[in-house]
């Protein structure tokens, strides 16, 4: 009996261990950096700094690039869970600037996100459509709500129709519980303000 490779074998082991763990480690700061720039880039949406938001969007674009180049071979750290949220926050950065700029929601081929984070990040992404809508109606805008409205029904109306288990599709069951809730109060919202603004008869 001897133990004897045990002294090449281990050696190798922690190489790949430590090889692993500076991946990590860059990928969790640039997942860190994506989350804050695709916050970053709502914010100038809702301010109405398009420009700006292309710009941090292209920022957490490359970003997340290089994260994704750093966890090559590295699969269990990919699908720990922290690149997921960071994807779910920059999908959401970008649908809310292409539909409140009038554009079309890319694909998540498009993006190079998992199906998981792109349809999460859509579905919070009607959070803060609500948000553009209920900003108009305090100005006094009617300005494009309900084609705003109307984006954040068919998101619903998409994601209502995926029926997988949740470690499938990253807990869509509960955003899109959220989208529900969160279109009814703005359709609501909108209707009220509407009929509030016709003049008397």
């Amino acid at each position: 009996m001897s133990t004897g490779p045990l002294e090449r074998v281990v050696p190798e082991i922690l190489e790949r261990f430590a090889a692993k763990n500076a991946a990590r480690e860059q990928a969790l700061a640039a997942a860190r950096v994506i989350i804050r720039t695709s916050a970053n880039a709502i914010r100038a949406v809702h301010r109405g700094e398009f420009d700006a938001a292309r710009r941090l969007i292209a920022e957490a674009r490359a970003t997340h690039e290089a994260a994704v180049r750093a966890l090559e071979g590295h699969a269990d750290v990919y699908h720990a869970g922290f690149l997921h949220d960071a994807q779910k926050e920059y999908v959401e950065a970008v649908t809310t600037l292409e539909l409140c700029a009038g554009g079309a929601i890319p694909g998540p081929a498009e993006l190079s996100v998992e199906d998981p984070a792109y349809l999460n990040g859509i579905g919070e992404a009607v959070g803060e459509l609500r948000r553009v809508i209920l900003d108009r109606l305090r100005s006094g805008s009617f300005d494009g709500c309900e084609a705003l409205l109307a984006a954040m029904d068919d998101i619903y109306n998409v994601l209502v129709t995926i029926d997988y288990p949740d470690a499938m599709t990253g807990g869509l069951r509960r955003t899109t519980d959220q989208v529900r809730g969160i279109l009814e109060k703005t359709r609501g919202d909108l209707t009220l303000a509407i009929v509030t603004r016709r003049p008397a008869v």
